[in-house]
Parts: C-alpha cells; sequence; structure tokens
C-alpha cells in the first residue's frame, strides 16, 4: 500500500507515455487497420485463384495495401497519416473492381475507420477538457 495521496498525476508507464499521452483514437484507427490488413493480404489469394489477376499484380496489390495498413498503424503518431488511413479506404473499396466483395468489406472498413477517426477526436477533446478542468481546480 503506497502512502501517495488520491491527487497525484498518474505515473509514467511504459516507455516514458502517461496516461494523458494516450489517444484513444489512435488506438482505435490502428486496431482497424490492423484487422483490414489481414483482411486485405487475404484478398491477394482470391485475386489470383478466383478473380484471374495476374500473380504479379495480385501480389503487389493485396500484399502493399496489407503494408501501408502497418505502416500507416505506425505512423498515427501524426496528424497526416489519418489522412494516409482514408486513401487506404478508398483502395479497399477500389479492390472491389477486382474482387466484387471487396465493395462491400472495403465499404465496411470505411465506415469503421470513419467512426474509430470520428468518436477517437471526441473522446481526445473531452479528455483534454478533463484534464484541463482538473488541473484548473488544483
Amino acid at each position: 500500500m503506497t502512502s501517495e495521496p488520491f491527487d497525484t498525476p498518474p505515473r509514467p508507464s511504459g516507455a516514458g507515455q502517461n496516461e494523458r499521452d494516450k489517444s484513444p483514437r489512435r488506438g482505435m484507427c490502428a486496431a482497424v487497420l490492423a484487422l483490414e490488413a489481414i483482411t486485405l493480404g487475404l484478398t491477394t489469394p482470391v485475386m489470383i485463384s478466383v478473380a484471374d489477376v495476374s500473380t504479379g499484380v495480385a501480389l503487389a496489390t493485396g500484399l502493399g495495401l496489407l503494408l501501408a495498413c502497418v505502416l500507416v498503424a505506425g505512423l498515427l503518431r501524426r496528424p497526416w497519416a489519418y489522412a494516409l488511413g482514408w486513401a487506404i479506404q478508398a483502395g479497399a473499396i477500389a479492390l472491389g473492381f477486382a474482387v466484387g466483395i471487396m465493395f462491400v468489406l472495403g465499404g465496411i472498413f470505411a465506415l469503421l475507420w470513419g467512426m474509430a477517426d470520428f468518436l477517437g477526436r471526441r473522446i481526445d477533446r473531452e479528455r483534454a477538457a478533463a484534464f484541463a478542468a482538473y488541473d484548473s481546480s488544483r
């Protein structure tokens, strides 16, 4: 049991990151991109075997989008990375021209991305306001 009072600021956890630096928006968007990466990677064999897309094009497209998802998920600390996330959503929907079901799956992931981005921004704003109110009351 510690003897610290309850109103002490949170201690840094992990790699020097404290509770105020954690972004729910970043976490939710990264989760969407991680799941989308799996889906996009699995479209590669479908493009080759079902859609009769050449192996090189299918590998470049499917695995390229998979790699883009992973890279952008890691770059979400930068504000411009969210625009890249939207570009990936457009690419996933456009993949529907090769594999028809990707119009539906790409749309679902675009909806998930949009909700994660919108709700994440909202949560980030509300958390910042709550921390500011807490700081001003001390």
